[in-house]
């Protein structure tokens, strides 16, 4: 079948090979990004469903499949041969975990949708309060962790980062975040409409507005396995964050260039008054400048580099977002293999 371009308004999200969606529309959809979660899935399936249950609602759990290469997929398609209500969605690589997310938000046909890890650290016994929450006109609830599992550096720089995206972005965005979160079907709508290539999806959602809500959350241990949030992710996501909703880095070195400019002309007073003195026969000398030559050229080169850097990375989110490139690639569906065994 020829490839498809999923479009939600104007930004396309994702290339998927098949357009068949099927004719369920469930209540509540919930989202689970996995990469090399193997162990955990069969204990997040029973949970899940056993808090969604409660809720008496029908519903459907997307399992989307991010380049795992332990066995997931098996463990996800035996899942759904068992359960009527479990769909997935295989990506044909890793495309990081919004691209997860969004190809799930996509594929999703719930008038609510919940987002979680599949590592069950986002303790699924929230769910309940979470669609209440919804039932009572709430269209989007977030999660704010209250436990942090990380080291106190980690903690420290991810505070520090809160709090400037916060100052600079205009947006409320408090320490402990996370992407466990429900989403109303006009929510999510409006999400993705919106054309941008690097989403972040936490600034974005708080950004869009709507009546939000948040609840408190203890964070749980993982059920098996190691993280896949490494440092460099950390970075990476905090960067994205930033470029997304500010400018401020660029004022900051136009703040920078105008006061290296203004100390700049103030030395060159003093050298030149000094020159004068000494020419006139006072008791004074004109420094011979060579270290001082060297500082001042080192710091204005290393001012220089840092500001290109700061712009080459907005341009680079420029390019990428003219490139027009999907932010996931489907490779398989669970529709397309119910339809190959209907046919």
């Amino acid at each position: 079948m020829a490839a498809t371009t999923e479009e939600a308004g104007q930004g396309a999200q994702g290339i998927t090979t098949s357009s068949n969606t099927g004719d369920r529309n469930p209540a509540l959809s919930v989202v689970f990004p996995v990469f090399n979660e193997r162990d955990n899935l069969n204990a997040l399936h029973q949970r899940v469903s056993e808090a969604i249950t409660e809720t008496g609602l029908d519903y459907e759990l997307i399992f989307v499949d991010n380049g795992s290469v332990d066995g997931s997929l098996d463990v996800i398609k035996s899942l759904a041969a068992g359960d009527s209500h479990v769909r997935y969605i295989c990506l044909s690589r890793n495309f990081g975990h919004q691209g997860g997310l969004f190809a799930g938000l996509a594929g999703s046909h719930g008038d609510a949708v919940i987002t979680m890890d599949a590592d069950l650290q986002h303790p699924p016994s929230l769910i309940p309060r979470m669609v209440a929450l919804w039932q009572e006109g709430h269209e989007v609830v977030y999660t704010t962790k209250t436990g942090h599992r990380m080291g106190a550096l980690k903690g420290l720089q991810t505070k520090i980062f809160y709090r400037v995206m916060s100052k600079i972005s205009g947006l409320n965005l408090s320490f402990g975040q996370s992407d466990y979160r429900l989403l109303d079907r006009k929510v999510l709508d409006a999400l993705l409409s919106i054309p941008e290539y690097r989403k972040f999806l936490r600034g974005t959602v708080e950004w869009m507005g709507f009546r939000q809500t948040g609840l408190e959350l203890s964070v749980e241990e993982r059920h098996s396995g190691e993280s896949k949030f490494s440092y460099r992710s950390l970075v990476s996501f905090a960067l994205d964050g930033i470029l997304a909703f500010s400018t401020m880095p660029l004022r900051w070195f136009i703040a920078t260039g105008a006061l290296v400019a203004l100390l700049a002309i103030a030395y060159a007073m003093y050298v030149t008054i000094l020159a004068l003195v000494e020419a006139m026969g006072g008791p004074v000398s004109v420094p011979p400048g060579w270290a001082s030559v060297a500082v001042a050229i080192s710091f204005f080169g290393g001012v220089q580099l840092l500001g290109i850097g700061v712009l080459g990375e907005y341009l680079g989110r420029v390019f990428e977002q003219t490139k027009g490139r999907p932010v996931y690639i489907v490779r398989e569906t669970s529709e397309d293999h119910d339809s190959g065994q209907r046919g």
